[in-house]
């Protein structure tokens, strides 16, 4: 299995547009606020007041790889994702249309916002070459955060000493 280091640089190497960063912010979360929210039905039965769904089962193997991964991020993977699945059991309640506009706005909405973050870095998405990338992106999104808080220096030296720092914004994308 492939190393934190491994995966964020991986997935860091199609990312050193800070805006292309700064839209992931933003269009990541959406995307896996929609996913939660597309697979929270069916839901087979109750366990401790969790629904059981699709979303429960991807959830939480999502949160074991994290963990496997680093145990500080994936700790905070796993408060986030759980944030998610509690969201996504909300609208799933909801009416079939509530649920259906919400999920797939939220999908289409965010992955607009990638593919313009996209155009500015000028490559194409990680999950097309390494379909990792669609479980990587969230992660990674989480330690960008970390690293503009000063945490995690170490990580962020690493990262970048394989794949070059973050570009600025200010400098005009030429095509």
């Amino acid at each position: 299995m492939k190393t934190l280091t491994d995966q964020l640089s991986q997935y860091a190497a199609y990312h050193r547009d800070r805006r292309n960063i700064l839209t992931h912010f933003v269009g990541i979360p959406m995307i896996v606020m929609a996913v939660a929210v597309l697979l929270a039905r069916p839901v087979f039965g109750q366990w401790g007041g969790v629904a059981l769904s699709p979303a429960t089962l991807v959830t939480l193997a999502s949160v074991l790889y994290y963990l496997r991964l680093d145990l500080r991020l994936g700790v905070v993977m796993a408060a986030l994702m759980a944030l998610c699945l509690w969201f996504a059991q909300a609208v799933a309640a909801q009416p079939t249309a509530t649920w259906l506009v919400v999920g797939i706005g939220l999908f289409v909405v965010g992955w607009v916002i990638q593919f313009i973050g996209h155009y500015y870095e000028g490559r194409k998405p990680a999950f097309v070459d390494d379909i990792t990338g669609l479980i990587i992106g969230p992660l990674f999104v989480v330690a960008e955060a970390g690293f503009l808080l000063g945490l995690r220096r170490e990580l962020q030296h690493d990262i970048e000493a394989r794949v070059g720092p973050v570009r600025d914004s200010s400098a005009a994308r030429t095509a």
